[in-house]
């Protein structure tokens, strides 16, 4: 049996952990697919590469108001989604070139269980072998949810890790699920030209941001594609021509030419053993962790989608610079801050977010102020929304300590515009002073959150 000082498994997010410092150790990285992870061959990377297309296809249909004439007439869909992922599937394999070209690292292409505490087993295409190691990071990942529903094994069935390298655009897509990844993925195959339909169980879509944002993202949505709210999937089946019919609780059968599930995703930690590594895992199924990392049994960690309540790349990519940390320097640990977490939808319109909706802040009995601020009343906003009034910056403090608990944005380049509201609310900053404490160049789009903060504060001074 072969020991290695550091077994990594999972070469996401995973795989950044081990750097030139990790060169005096002997080093194992378990994958069972490309390098990369999640984001890069099937995620963030990928989806948000179809976005700006996407965006460039809208807006070529939409500049009417603009004065400018031009229109879409439709995608190359196998030219768009090759230059993507021939990109990205180049990125995946000399990731994994580079790392079994280093001398103390060793590449399993494969699959791994435990056997005891920091014993694995591996199994690959030469076959299988065990190992055991002083230190182990579990960087599982996460994969979508296929929810139990008559008929779906009757039928060819999509899910975020497949949809994005179809061989056709599809004539009409049915997507089943809200969230964020439901709703970027509709908005990529309306923009390039399939017809869609969305169903959602709840009330709005992005449900779990602050209500105002749903609703207004919602109603407009509703404006590009069909979207059928409190609504669920019943049934599927097959029906002539390779289509779909789907049975919803709401409506007459609909016929789709793809079926794509987006209602959520589960970490890969169920089938590897962890009960016999002795690392505790909750109902849902992530790795329980401490502050530092550190799973329930000694020796091992986990990070990203396999430990957290936030299956997003920075999330992962945080808890990996903290792993990397202690592992270094076990007399000095250092915690991870999972305190604010943003979030962002990439869509049209954008949509960001950090800390607690309005909902969320009043449940904990918090004495609110909100600013809002309309980008449509700034220059550079009137200049990209003309009459629109509906996107905006909304901001939440708290009236006992001055300081920001949310922030809530839907408008062009929401994701951008965010990150002053998460450095302040990281750096315990007042929200007093915020806005005129600093320059805030004119006619930014930044503006609009110097005014949003104005307005916050004339709130917290009533």
């Amino acid at each position: 049996m072969k020991r290695y000082d550091l077994v990594v498994i999972g070469a996401g997010s995973g795989n950044t952990v081990v750097d030139d410092r990790f060169a005096d150790r002997s080093v194992a990285i378990i994958e069972r697919g490309p390098f990369g992870g999640t984001c890069l061959n099937r995620g963030c990377i990928p989806s948000k590469m179809l976005v700006a297309t996407a965006d460039r296809a809208h807006d070529a249909a939409t500049s009417a108001p603009f004065g400018v004439s031009t229109s879409y007439d439709g995608a190359d869909w196998p030219a768009i989604r090759d230059r993507v992922f021939s990109r990205l599937d180049g990125i995946a394999s000399d990731g994994h070139d580079y790392r079994v070209g280093l001398d103390h690292v060793t590449v399993l292409d494969g699959t791994a269980r435990f056997t005891g505490p920091r014993r694995l087993e591996v199994t690959t295409d030469a076959g299988t072998e065990e190992l055991e190691a002083g230190q182990v990071v579990l960087a599982v990942g996460s994969r979508p949810v296929v929810p139990d529903v008559p008929g779906l094994d009757e039928v060819e069935v999509h899910t975020s890790d497949t949809v994005m390298r179809l061989d056709a655009l599809p004539g009409r897509i049915g997507i089943i699920g809200g969230g964020y990844i439901g709703c970027e993925l509709a908005h990529i195959f309306d923009g390039l030209g399939s017809e869609v339909l969305q169903v959602e169980s709840g009330e709005q879509l992005l449900g779990n941001q602050d209500e105002e944002v749903s609703e207004v993202f919602t109603a407009e949505v509703s404006q590009r594609w069909d979207v059928r709210l409190e609504t669920e999937l019943s049934s599927v089946r097959p029906v002539d021509g390779g289509r779909i019919e789907l049975g919803l609780s709401q409506g007459g059968p609909e016929v789709v030419d793809v079926l794509l599930l987006a209602v959520g995703r589960v970490p890969n930690t169920d089938g590897i053993g962890l009960d016999l590594a002795g690392v505790e895992t909750d109902e849902r199924g992530r790795v329980v962790v401490d502050a530092h990392q550190r799973t329930t049994a000694e020796g091992v960690w986990a990070l990203g989608d396999a430990s957290s309540p936030e299956p997003l790349k920075h999330v992962a990519n945080q808890d990996a610079r903290v792993v990397q940390h202690n592992l270094l320097h076990p007399d000095r640990l250092v915690e991870s801050d999972h305190r604010f977490v943003p979030n962002a939808v990439f869509t049209h319109p954008q949509v960001a977010s950090v800390g607690l909706t309005e909902a969320q802040a009043r449940d904990r009995g918090l004495d609110l102020a909100v600013g809002r601020n309309e980008i449509g009343d700034t220059a550079h906003g009137w200049a990209l929304l003309e009459d629109r009034t509906d996107h905006r910056v909304k901001l939440l403090a708290d009236r006992a300590t001055g300081r920001l608990v949310g922030a809530h944005l839907i408008g062009p380049q929401a994701s951008a515009l965010v990150q002053p509201l998460i450095q302040a609310m990281s750096f315990d900053q007042p929200a007093r002073g915020l806005a005129r404490g600093q320059y805030w160049i004119h006619p930014a789009l930044t503006e609009t959150v110097e005014n949003a903060l104005l307005a916050l504060e004339d709130d917290l001074d009533a």
